[in-house]
């Protein structure tokens, strides 16, 4: 028994030590110069101090304002709240990384570091992909808030960090591994492992965690575009069609552009020719990847219009009753495909009807309309 245990760890600091090794050779192979260090370091400090900011804002205005924590609103709170996660465990590590040019907290602080950006940055693109089903499902078919949308959107975050756990244990093990990553600074999966098994978790990493959710953002938003195209053209709905049209385009661009060429030089790693994608090539995806932090919630949350500095902070004795005058005089339709109610439960049957009445739009007449016409949250309507 003594001779297994001393075998065991025997094991554990061969490990160890082979970690540290790749680490160091990693670094070397990978190295920038001084001022690329500082350079990447500035980037990173930029992205830790915006995005840090912008997702504890975001926190705190829907934990003031109790009228905004609706059903959909909840998968905002969660996308916030990964991207702030990261902001507080992951970006610090690489910064200080960077500032000294190498990996400062060992192989355990290198394993959890990877573990940590890709539990938490998969929980945001899931969490991402969810709101554009909802947003789908609210526009083509009209679903009303009741209680039970409290439910499912409690089910929908703690699926999303269900879904991202699936993904990001295995490598902890030994289906991949998390180890040094591009110039020695950060860790992520071992893209360069070509063995079978490494391969089949990147190809699976990839297709169920990138290219799925993606899919999916780009259907729901496609058809969400499509409705809001078959509005009369009125001078008021060219312009909301303009505001929709320039949102979706952001949400999709702003997923594309952050997590598109991280996966991309992934799989180039994995499956291109060894030595084809220099160590530093990974360095410029890697920080796109992290800028996600700071454009959600802009894109998400900060363009918000009931999360607007005018219409929360404009009077210390903002209420309930307050948003939902706004919402009634504003609303195009019967329900907000950003999970805001147009018709909060405490309003009326009779004041729904009023309020439909006076801003009805009538469809055009080659085709039958969905009942409910999203409000989209970035623009007057």
């Amino acid at each position: 028994m003594d001779h297994n245990l001393h075998g065991s760890k025997m094991t554990a600091q061969q490990l160890s030590q082979n970690l540290t090794a790749l680490l160091d050779l990693t670094a070397a192979k990978g190295a920038l110069s001084r001022v690329g260090h500082t350079t990447v370091a500035v980037v990173l400090g930029v992205i830790f101090v915006l995005g840090f900011l912008g997702n504890f804002v975001a926190l705190l205005v829907f934990s003031r304002y109790s009228v905004l924590r609706t059903p959909v609103n909840l998968l905002l709170i969660n996308i916030s709240a990964s991207d702030l996660f990261v902001c507080i465990f992951g970006t610090p590590m690489s910064f200080a990384a960077s500032v000294r040019g190498r990996w400062l907290t060992g192989n355990y602080g290198c394993r959890w570091y990877g573990f940590s950006n890709a539990l938490f940055g998969i929980v945001s693109l899931v969490s991402l992909s969810l709101l554009s089903f909802e947003r789908y499902s609210a526009v083509l078919h009209s679903i009303p808030l009741d209680s039970s949308q409290f439910g499912r959107a409690r089910l929908a975050v703690a699926a999303s960090w269900v879904y991202s756990l699936a993904w990001t244990l295995p490598p902890l093990l030994g289906w991949s591994s998390y180890g040094p990553e591009g110039t020695g600074t950060t860790c992520s999966v071992q893209w360069h492992q070509r063995s079978p098994e490494s391969r089949s978790y990147v190809s699976c990493l990839f297709i169920f965690c990138l290219l799925l959710p993606l899919l999916l953002m780009v259907f729901c938003y496609g058809r969400i575009l499509l409705v809001v195209r078959t509005v009369t053209k009125q001078t008021s709905a060219e312009r909301r069609e303009s505001r929709v049209l320039l949102m979706v385009v952001s949400m999709v661009t702003g997923y594309l552009v952050c997590w598109l060429p991280y996966g991309v030089v992934a799989l180039l790693i994995s499956f291109g020719r060894p030595g084809a994608l220099p160590p530093v090539a990974s360095l410029v995806p890697a920080l796109l990847a992290k800028t996600s932090t700071v454009l959600n919630p802009v894109i998400y949350v900060l363009l918000n219009k009931q999360v607007t500095v005018n219409h929360l902070l404009k009077d210390d004795n903002y209420t309930y009753q307050g948003l939902t005058s706004t919402l009634a005089k504003k609303s195009i339709s019967l329900q907000s495909s950003r999970g805001a109610c147009l018709y909060p439960p405490n309003v009326s049957s009779e004041e729904q009807h009023s309020s439909q009445d006076k801003s009805s739009i009538k469809p055009k007449a080659h085709g039958q309309q969905p009942a409910a016409l999203v409000t989209y949250y970035n623009g007057d309507t």
